[in-house]
């Protein structure tokens, strides 16, 4: 469904009603618990809660852990829990069976398959990315480079040019697949091909793609990717993240993190370690079971939806929001920075204003959720389960009034807390 081809005066509230009435996803909003008055356009930060987590904790905080006790690591499956959910994740991301396992957070991983990579590509010394990655991407990185006292480099080059700056010197490209500021995204399949062209190894965050997309890593013939559990997938706040290492290269190496549960018999409780076969091995410490729960409820509920639809959904929602705020915002110093093409936008759209941070204050006021980014970006997530086509129309009224009547002067809005 698009509606690109939409004027003014054909586009109403009712119209757009009509559209989520015939919405194929409608039904999945009922599934999310959604706070009365709120306007939600930061599941990209983190996503809304399911329903089902609320039982599915209490049965695990009543019964497996107050009733089974220690057993219930055996009995309710808790053991498994990172393979297990990893295969799950494995079907939103177009991975194989054992290709994925869930554990600690993102940052963790990467630093768990930048050391990894760096070891497979010996002789070369350059790691690839761009300058507006995600900075926990390029803080690991540097980490790694301090810590291993080595002659690696980081080099960092503009998303348009990272094609032509792949050379026989890169030894791994890490690049994040849809941009967090700008929602960009980059073309995978044709950035891996050339890096492996190139001798390179290819590193995808898919942070802001899981969930919302199709993603396809078999196809796109990637290395290694990591992703979050909080965002699209609404596993709940700090929820685990996942990593993902293609099955030829499991056997290859071992990753720096050896964890007791990484180990190949952990409760042998042998003193030396060694690496548990396959992507077993990419475990470290125990799991946060509850943490956990949360998120297999998130990948279930994922897993119900058609990702086909939800990207067609995720991209005539951003077409929209671009269209209103052009037609109703104008005049107020707003710009586009996300990408007009849906072919190269991820599930969201950013503008830009020199007030960007109390406009973003003002509309949170007033019930509608976004997010800020530096240094001066107003974001807004798409996530096609419970976000309307009326609820876009609604919120550029609110952020018409708000640009049009200056409330975003008034001093509370001026204020940071510490999250923004």
């Amino acid at each position: 469904m698009t509606v690109t081809q939409s004027t003014s005066t054909q586009l109403t509230r009712e119209t757009l009603a009509a559209m989520d009435a015939t919405d194929a996803l409608a039904s999945f909003r009922d599934k999310f618990y959604l706070p009365e008055g709120v306007l939600y356009f930061d599941g990209n930060s983190l996503g809304a809660l399911p329903k089902t987590v609320e039982d599915r904790l209490q049965k695990a905080i009543t019964q497996e852990w107050g009733d089974g006790l220690v057993r219930s690591w055996n009995t309710a499956g808790w053991y498994e829990m990172p393979r297990r959910v990893g295969n799950k994740i494995a079907k939103l991301i177009g991975a194989k069976d054992d290709e994925v396992v869930v554990a600690d957070s993102t940052s963790v991983n990467l630093f768990k398959i930048l050391s990894a990579a760096v070891k497979l590509n010996p002789g070369k010394h350059i790691i690839l990315s761009e300058p507006d990655n995600f900075p926990t991407d390029l803080y690991m990185v540097q980490g790694l480079i301090q810590l291993l006292g080595s002659d690696h480099k980081l080099v960092l080059k503009p998303a348009a040019e990272i094609m032509d700056a792949i050379d026989e010197d890169t030894a791994i490209v890490m690049l994040t697949h849809v941009n967090y500021r700008t929602g960009a995204m980059h073309d995978m399949k044709a950035i891996t091909a050339k890096a492996h062209q190139k001798g390179a190894l290819m590193i995808w965050d898919l942070c802001h793609s899981v969930g919302a997309m199709p993603v396809d890593l078999t196809g796109a013939n990637a290395d290694f990717a990591i992703g979050c559990g909080y965002k699209y997938l609404n596993g709940g706040p700090g929820a685990p993240a996942f990593v993902y290492v293609a099955a030829r290269h499991q056997a290859h190496f071992s990753q720096p993190l050896a964890g007791w549960l990484g180990h190949a018999r952990p409760f042998a409780f042998d003193w030396k370690y060694q690496p548990a076969e396959g992507i077993g091995r990419y475990l470290a410490g125990t799991q946060p079971v509850l943490s956990m729960i949360a998120l297999e409820c998130g990948v279930d509920l994922m897993l119900e939806a058609d990702l086909s639809l939800m990207r067609q959904k995720s991209l005539a929602m951003g077409d929209l929001f671009i269209q209103l705020v052009e037609e109703q915002c104008s005049g107020y110093g707003l710009e586009l920075v996300t990408p007009r093409n849906g072919a190269i936008r991820g599930s969201q759209v950013s503008f830009s204003h020199p007030q960007g941070f109390p406009i973003m204050q003002a509309l949170i006021a007033h019930g509608v959720i976004g997010d800020y980014r530096e240094p001066n970006i107003l974001r807004f997530g798409f996530t096609p389960l419970y976000v309307s086509y009326v609820d876009i129309w609604d919120t550029i009224q609110i952020l018409a009034t708000i640009l049009r009547e200056h409330t975003w002067e008034k001093p509370e809005f001026q204020r940071r807390g510490n999250v923004t």
